[in-house]
């Protein structure tokens, strides 16, 4: 037994333990419930974010390609106007695949190869959809130095939706990885 200085009283070991076990008790379970809730929001996240990235990629399809207006001003003319819409299929058939499997809740694949898809295919499609953007800017830019017209406000616009898709896709990419890097391999 030890004694106390204030009062010279013995102080027993279990009152001791007692003492420290319900802080220990409450610290963690607030973590417990703080992961959980972290957990939960990033449940509800991602499909948003896919959701969002699907929409987007939509709408820079639908807007570059009904992007025509007669000669010299059609976007299939143009190569950088082409890989804008080439990469917003890609990037729309992606993102309906995994709105889809996050909305079904099915496995397709083994756990482990699903989030590893999800991260590498999140990043792959946001490369994509920024090299795409990127590459279209500088020749909108310059046909907005001659005349602004409809031709070229429609190509910024589809520009600019693939550039929302991109930062939908890239919060999802975040998301992807928080997932791969709390799940274990072994």
């Amino acid at each position: 037994m030890t004694t106390s200085p204030d009062n010279q009283k013995p102080v027993e070991p279990s009152d001791v333990e007692a003492a420290a076990t319900p802080a220990a008790e409450t610290s963690t379970f607030s973590a417990i419930t703080q992961r959980w809730k972290r957990q939960d929001t990033i449940k509800k996240a991602s499909p948003i974010t896919r959701g969002l990235s699907l929409l987007f990629s939509i709408l820079a399809f639908v807007i570059m390609v009904s992007n025509k207006h007669g000669p010299g001003r059609n976007f299939d003319e143009y190569e950088e106007y082409r890989y804008v819409v080439a990469i917003a299929i890609v990037a729309t058939i992606y993102s309906a695949w995994q709105t889809f499997v996050h909305l079904s809740k099915r496995d397709f694949f083994d756990r482990r190869t699903s989030i590893l898809v999800d991260f590498s295919g999140d990043q792959i499609v946001a490369y994509l959809l920024i090299s795409a953007a990127s590459s279209a800017i500088p020749l909108t830019n310059r046909f907005r130095e001659g005349q602004d017209n409809i031709f070229t406000d429609s190509a910024a616009s589809a520009i600019t939706m693939a550039i929302l898709a991109f930062v939908s896709l890239a919060l999802s990419a975040l998301f992807s990885g928080y997932k791969l890097s709390t799940h274990s391999f072994i």
